[in-house]
């Protein structure tokens, strides 16, 4: 069943399952997630360290949720890679 999430660009099929097993059922759900939590649980409970670009899909999503008129240059998953992230925003 294809939920809100989807209207979360970068955000397909198998990103809302995600999202929804991690506890994130809305887009607002997203306001107060933190992007690094987020690939962090989702590695744990999927037992495998999960490609990058899922962590910069999260950031993208929750830039999306928290932000009123989003900047359609951050509405593009690769924007969120780690070079473009200040290295005080990012936690490993």
């Amino acid at each position: 069943m294809k939920t809100e999430l989807r209207k979360i660009p970068g955000v397909g099929k198998a990103t809302e399952k995600d999202l929804i097993r991690l506890g994130y059922p809305t887009v607002q759900s997203l306001k107060d997630a933190d992007p690094e939590e987020l690939y962090r649980r989702d590695c744990e409970m999927q037992g495998v360290l999960i490609d990058r670009c899922q962590l910069y899909v999260y950031r993208c999503a929750v830039y999306f949720a928290k932000t009123e008129h989003p900047d359609p240059e951050k509405l593009k998953w690769w924007y969120w890679k780690d070079a473009n992230i200040p290295e005080s925003h990012q936690k490993r």
